[in-house]
């Protein structure tokens, strides 16, 4: 499938999630198989207004692989400047697509009308999806979900709003507004969505292993797959789904990989956000790799009080040496 200019032989990607997808989590994704990553929403207002520390989140380097930069708001005017001003950064790479959230059910994004408010509005949607792309040279995506409530599943009649409009490629998440992240995931909305839609489609959803991604695939039709949870802590999932989809042996990674992996990941944190910030963020992402170690509620209290480096590569020693 293609995004824009960038072919993505497999489809493979990390899907955009708030608090989790900076660059050391798309960097080392990116290192384990993922063909394309998407930086965490940024605020469309907050880019327009220059404030740095959205800037600091949408800023991508050169070694990612291909990134899109995601924008969330609810004014066509605003969104456009955003993507404008992103499209070219003064600092770091350029993205390769604006992405725009229309999923996130978080309440505060919900009530301020944005995120998967927007789908209560298809026609807003349309508006805003021709102004991003009237803005700017790069494809532009759309990230959706099944619909607000069980009642309202029109996620075909908005996906085919951003296809109308000019979107390049979509993003369905197969869970409603209501369903936040729990339920199970809807294929037979995103396979719907396939069915009416002329440009790629990314399903997501409860993708947590190799085999869940082929169903995916199987079951949807869609011409490419997006992981979100199911790769943190767990960047090797990739590689996983990558194995399976070539029909080659996927070699379950040791306790020292998902070792090492964490405390890469951490390395790369601290280089982009320093150390006093990067350590206590990466707590929540380290707890995911510890589920795979022996003894990981004792390894994990160390890990929460750790507030350096060297604190939480001491915590994980047991786990080296064994």
């Amino acid at each position: 499938m293609k995004i824009g200019n960038v072919s993505l032989r497999h489809g493979v990607a990390l899907a955009p999630m708030a608090g989790y997808t900076d660059r050391a989590m798309r960097l080392i994704c990116h290192e384990r198989g993922a063909e394309y990553t998407v930086t965490e929403m940024v605020s469309a207002k907050a880019v327009v207004y220059n404030d740095k520390k959205t800037f600091a989140l949408s800023r991508i380097r050169e070694d990612e692989g291909p990134v899109g930069i995601q924008i969330f708001g609810s004014e066509p005017e605003v969104m456009a400047e955003a993507a404008r001003i992103l499209s070219a950064p003064a600092e770091g790479a350029p993205p390769v697509a604006i992405d725009i959230n229309m999923g996130c059910p978080v309440k505060k994004i919900f009530s301020n009308g944005e995120g998967s408010a927007l789908m209560r509005d298809p026609k807003l949607i349309e508006r805003i999806v021709a102004s991003v792309a009237d803005a700017t040279h790069l494809p532009v995506t759309v990230k959706l979900r099944a619909g607000i409530t069980e009642d309202n599943l029109n996620a075909v009649e908005c996906a085919k709003a951003a296809e109308a409009a000019g979107a390049a490629a979509i993003c369905i998440h197969g869970r409603t507004t209501s369903q936040m992240y729990g339920g199970s995931c809807n294929r037979k909305i995103i396979e719907n969505v396939k069915r009416s839609l002329h440009i790629p489609l990314f399903a997501n959803g409860d993708i947590t292993n190799g085999e869940e991604a082929l169903s995916m695939l199987s079951d949807t039709g869609a011409d490419g797959i997006m992981v979100g949870r199911g790769a943190v802590g767990n960047p090797f999932i990739f590689t996983e789904i990558l194995s399976r989809l070539s029909g080659s042996q996927f070699v379950t990674p040791t306790v020292r990989e998902r070792r090492d992996a964490s405390l890469y990941q951490l390395r790369i944190a601290i280089e982009d956000k320093g150390e006093r910030l990067a350590v206590p963020e990466a707590r929540k992402q380290i707890a995911l790799y510890l589920k795979y170690f022996y003894g990981a509620a004792q390894i994990r209290a160390k890990i929460n009080a750790a507030t350096t480096y060297a604190e939480v590569e001491e915590a994980l020693k047991f786990e080296a040496d064994c």
